[in-house]
């Protein structure tokens, strides 16, 4: 943790839902003026498309049906954590963009599916902004769950969590449904072993919970709305957070236990904003005491 250069890390498995609770945080950040190094998971990845599928094949002829992106084989942990390390002593580092279709590929002239070059993140940023599939993963050496000052995981009900990443990758990127079950089937060890262990390390867990039939995924025929959930926020450490505020402020909510609020589905992005621009504030609080001592 730095308080001259805070780190804010968003973790989460393909589907689970971190791209909303990143929009959440650029809309802080661009109500507060805060100038964040922004950083994706899947530049991480240590193959591209091409490599992933080569290795995959040469994975699963040799008897390894579990080769995925969610295990240390397959992504830089020790770069990552280099990142998270330089940051949060000088506010430096190297980052790289993982290019997901044609669109995010054509101003590179490069393929979907390839990384763009190393470089350096622009000097006199505030904070640095994760969000991807590793943000709190601590491996053998490897400890990048030390480093964030603000940990958010984000983990819907398995079923809904695959349901979500059917409807992605079937619409957005292509797949066929047998496809993704495949994946979804290849990947469970090493979501087990990689991806669950960091909720327990988050200081904020958010876990929609569908209110509909979710019992089977595999034939859903959309995704539960976020007016058909509610959505469980967890504390680590509740101190400090003013649970009475946040009743009044988010209609319907309750109290489960003394760490964890329950919101309506469609409450989801208010009350991130009510917990977490506080955070804000006092990172930048921080930051500007530290700069001027």
């Amino acid at each position: 943790m730095s308080e001259r250069h805070p780190i804010i890390s968003i973790t989460g498995s393909s589907g689970a839902g971190t791209t909303s609770v990143t929009r959440t945080f650029e809309n802080i950040f661009r109500r507060e003026g805060v100038t964040a190094a922004s950083i994706e998971g899947d530049s991480f990845h240590r193959y591209n498309r091409a490599q992933m599928k080569e290795r995959q094949a040469a994975a699963e002829k040799n008897g390894n049906a579990n080769f995925s992106h969610f295990g240390p084989d397959t992504n830089l942990f020790a770069e990552l954590e280099t990142l998270f390390r330089t940051y949060s002593e000088s506010g430096s580092g190297k980052r790289r963009k993982y290019l997901h279709d044609t669109r995010e590929a054509a101003p590179y002239n490069q393929e979907p599916g390839t990384f763009t070059a190393w470089e350096d993140i622009p000097p006199d940023t505030d904070l640095l902004f994760y969000e991807g599939l590793h943000g709190a993963v601590v491996h053998k050496d490897i400890n990048i769950a030390q480093y964030p000052d603000l940990l958010v995981g984000v983990v819907p009900v398995i079923n809904l969590e695959w349901i979500q990443k059917l409807w992605r990758d079937k619409s957005a990127r292509g797949y066929s449904a047998e496809a993704v079950t495949d994946t979804i089937l290849r990947r469970m060890p090493d979501y087990v072993n990689h991806i669950c262990p960091q909720f327990a390390l988050t200081h904020v867990n958010f876990q929609r919970v569908p209110c509909v039939d979710t019992s089977n995924p595999f034939i859903a025929r959309d995704i539960p709305a976020l007016d058909e959930s509610f959505v469980v926020i967890r504390f680590a450490n509740p101190k400090g957070i003013d649970f009475q505020y946040l009743l009044n402020m988010v209609h319907d909510s309750f109290m489960s236990r003394a760490n964890t609020i329950v919101v309506p589905g469609g409450k989801m992005e208010l009350a991130m904003q009510l917990i977490f621009t506080p955070f804000v504030w006092r990172m930048m609080e921080r930051k500007k005491r530290a700069t001027q001592a």
